[in-house]
């Protein structure tokens, strides 16, 4: 019976070993599962980040495309900003000679007119001066006027006497 003991303990032993070796195995190859899973989830996660990766590049793309268009409008508008400050530089400049050629005219004018002034007051001093002369003149000659009148008239008297006298005589 020791005999059938020790058969009966040796294939206990071996089928223990083979139940150890079996779940051993079972053990790997559930941490094979866990791994497998693992590595499924991964590459699931790996697939999705890709395809947000893609979405990514692809509003990254849209974006740029969108940015370039902005630049070139923004170059556009600045080209036309500098159009339009030459313009009015330009403007400015002709503005600024313009109203420096008419400040200069005024300035003429104004000058002209003094000239001017002066030329009427001196002319009206004149006008003044020969007046008075022409008064003084005038005068002279109605007191010589007046004179000549008298002795015309002392002449008249004097003939007339003289005449009576030769009638007399």
């Amino acid at each position: 019976m020791e005999a059938g003991f020790s058969k009966l303990r040796n294939e206990l032993q071996s089928r223990d070993a083979i139940w150890r070796r079996i779940q051993l195995e079972c053990q790997q190859l559930h941490t094979e599962l866990l791994k497998i899973r693992e590595d499924k989830d991964m590459q699931e996660n790996q697939i999705k980040h890709q395809s947000s990766c893609v979405q990514l590049t692809e509003q990254l793309e849209n974006r740029n495309a969108e940015l370039l268009l902005l630049a070139q409008s923004q170059e556009h508008q600045q080209e036309e900003l500098n159009k339009i400050r030459n313009h009015l530089y330009q403007e400015e400049e002709s503005h600024c000679s313009e109203q420096e050629r008419m400040k200069t005219e005024i300035s003429d004018l104004t000058e002209e007119l003094h000239q001017k002034e002066i030329t009427i007051a001196t002319i009206m001093e004149k006008a003044s001066l020969l007046e008075r002369h022409l008064k003084m003149e005038l005068e002279i000659k109605d007191k010589l006027l007046a004179k000549q009148q008298l002795l015309d008239f002392r002449y008249k008297v004097i003939e007339c006497e003289n005449t009576h006298l030769k009638e007399m005589v």
